[in-house]
């Protein structure tokens, strides 16, 4: 807003790139010079009224507003008004000219007189080899022959036209011999029209005593003769037909009329409800209820989300607390205690099955080691009748000539044994 209410209408020469045109009837294209370029739409209520169709490459001179397209954040220019930039200086000196002329109050509509109803006779300034006189005379003689006709001959076009026009104007004023003036031309471009944007010749067409209407190139051709006559029609031919009486045809242009403010109406009805909605628009885009409707529908969002988010927390939760329950009953005293129990239980059992084993086994590798032992064993020879026989300090006799006499010996039978004292040998 700050973009398009800050800044007033911009004049901008430059040349048309990109040129787009969609189903919607708008205009999409850039203005480029040698160093920069902005991209422009311009609207097709807008481009309705230019007249022509822009294109690549052409130079143009635009009025322009600066805007922003909001959903792609792009600054463009909005054009409102388009010219061709080498007619710009022409249409400018028009511009100029004509507001100057109607500050004066040459073209004020209570200035203006009415045409005949019945005129006597018309009078033609014109040139005398156009088409336009011809087309001229020819409705007039097919609407109502019966009406003289006089010719001005001027030219229409050159230095010199717009001097002889005036003249011309003068003389017929002068000779008060027609009810009305037809001052006609046939279409050109703006160059070969610029006679009639003469100030000499709107000053003249106010000072004339009879009225004049003029028919002046195309229906889209405006003049500043246009603007001063009393009466413009849009092309020679419907000059002639609005100086001539015709009951049919005054019917059918009524209806053309008719048509045309229909057109035009509908056309600014259509300028209006573009505006419209694009106020409506924009009122939606700053209304502190559409605000409040974005907001709510926000807190709605939020309000899902924080629900969503809080019932997953929860499952989170309830899953973390069967887990931890699992995991407190694995490691309770109790079921520990009872792990405990069960676990001593079978490593009693296991112990008991294992001490037997390993007696059993010690057992069978005893009895041998037993059977080799009393084998060899001295107490199985004492068990025979033998008896050792050691000294006191411990040493076996086995000599009898170490046995002193008197010495005191030890003798170890089979079963018990007993001290002796040696009385000598054997």
């Amino acid at each position: 807003m700050l973009l398009e209410r800050g800044f007033g209408s911009l004049w901008l020469e430059a040349e048309i790139s990109n040129f787009a045109r969609p189903s919607s009837g708008h205009w999409y294209f850039s203005l480029k010079d040698a160093g920069a370029q902005v991209r422009c739409a311009m609207f097709r209520q807008r481009n309705m009224l230019s007249p022509f169709t822009a294109r690549d490459g052409q130079k143009v001179l635009v009025r322009a507003r600066i805007g922003l397209y909001e959903p792609r954040g792009e600054y463009q220019l909005i054009i409102d008004h388009m010219e061709d930039a080498g007619l710009g200086a022409l249409k400018r000196q028009f511009e100029e000219l004509s507001a100057k002329l109607a500050a004066e109050g040459l073209f004020a509509a209570d200035r203006k007189r009415p045409l005949p109803g019945l005129p006597r006779r018309i009078g033609i300034v014109t040139s005398p080899t156009g088409a336009a006189v011809r087309d001229i005379l020819h409705v007039l003689a097919r609407r109502f022959p019966a009406i003289p006709v006089l010719i001005y001959p001027v030219p229409v076009q050159g230095a010199q036209a717009a001097a002889d026009i005036v003249a011309a104007l003068a003389l017929a004023g002068s000779r008060a011999d027609c009810d009305v003036l037809i001052l006609a031309r046939g279409g050109g471009s703006l160059e070969d029209l610029w006679a009639f944007n003469d100030e000499r010749l709107a000053r003249a067409i106010v000072a004339s005593p009879i009225p004049i209407i003029t028919g002046i190139g195309h229906e889209v051709d405006f003049t500043i003769a246009d603007f001063a006559a009393d009466v413009r029609a849009p092309t020679p031919s419907a000059a002639a037909e609005l100086v001539v009486p015709d009951g049919e045809e005054w019917l059918s242009s009524f209806v053309r009329l008719g048509t045309r403010l229909q057109r035009g109406m509908r056309r600014r009805l259509q300028t209006h409800l573009e505006r419209l909605r694009w106020l409506t628009g924009r009122a939606a885009l700053v209304s502190p209820s559409a605000r409040l409707t974005q907001q709510a529908q926000r807190l709605d969002e939020l309000e899902q989300c924080l629900s969503r988010a809080m019932w997953r927390r929860l499952q989170d939760h309830r899953e973390r607390l069967r887990w931890l329950t699992g995991r407190a009953a694995l490691v309770s005293p109790v079921t520990r205690l009872t792990q405990q129990l069960s676990r001593l239980e079978s490593l009693e059992q296991r112990l008991g099955r294992a001490t037997l084993a390993t007696l059993r086994r010690a057992r069978e590798r005893l009895l041998p080691l037993v059977r080799t032992l009393n084998a060899v064993s001295p107490l199985a020879t004492l068990e025979r009748g033998y008896a050792i026989v050691t000294t006191d300090d411990g040493r076996i006799l086995r000599d009898g000539a170490d046995a002193k006499p008197g010495a005191l010996v030890e003798a170890r039978l089979g079963r018990g044994g007993f001290r002796a004292k040696i009385e000598g040998p054997l």
